[in-house]
């Protein structure tokens, strides 16, 4: 069963397919009311597949899965890629391919790409986008590397890093969104749940 998270009956139900923490703390702050429901897909990129594409196929497959369960309700699905170049980033795998990622960001921008889906109640698509938020890092070097590894947070962390957190000294430069590279695109979130008189 979803979670819930201040549900309100008087309206259909609006649900956030994902199990993020991070992204259910961001659309508690628009002031929806929802549900929490974690869907399964396979998220392993297609050949020659870029970024940006991963998160919006990823977004939308989401947003399916959800609506089989939930065909009563809004569905609000987000799926967040960080790149470098064409090379997308997932969680590391463990403590050297967290060292890895870190040392390939030192210094250089990377962008974050989020895709984001609204269906409305009866999987009709309302809204779709995906967002880019240019990221750069400064310069570190391995103790540097080595002592943030050893808060834990790069851990479960697209591109080993939460810029919300302890994280956020890495970073030089953020050009877009600032939530977006938390995980959701608040901004266009907001808009379109006032668009669709949702908030």
């Amino acid at each position: 069963m979803p979670e819930r998270a201040g549900f309100s009956s008087d309206r259909s139900p609006f649900v956030l397919a994902s199990g993020s923490p991070r992204r259910r703390w961001l659309l508690e702050k628009v002031g929806v009311r929802f549900e929490v429901l974690a869907v399964p897909v396979d998220e392993c990129a297609r050949a020659g597949e870029l970024p940006g594409e991963f998160a919006r196929r990823m977004a939308e497959e989401k947003a399916a899965a959800a609506t089989q369960q939930r065909r009563d309700s809004w569905i609000l699905a987000a799926d967040t890629v960080v790149a470098l170049g064409d090379l997308a980033l997932g969680k590391p795998r463990d403590h050297e391919d967290a060292v890895a990622m870190l040392t390939r960001l030192s210094g250089r921008e990377h962008v974050v790409y989020t895709g984001v889906v609204l269906l409305r109640p009866g999987a009709e698509p309302a809204a779709h986008t995906v967002v880019e938020t240019r990221v750069t890092f400064r310069p570190l070097d391995a103790s540097e590397i080595q002592a943030y590894i050893e808060t834990g947070e790069p851990f479960d962390r697209a591109g080993a890093y939460a810029i919300q957190g302890e994280g956020a000294h890495l970073v030089d430069r953020v050009e877009g969104s600032y939530t977006n590279v938390i995980g959701l695109p608040v901004a266009e979130v907001a808009g379109w749940l006032r668009t669709w008189r949702i908030i």
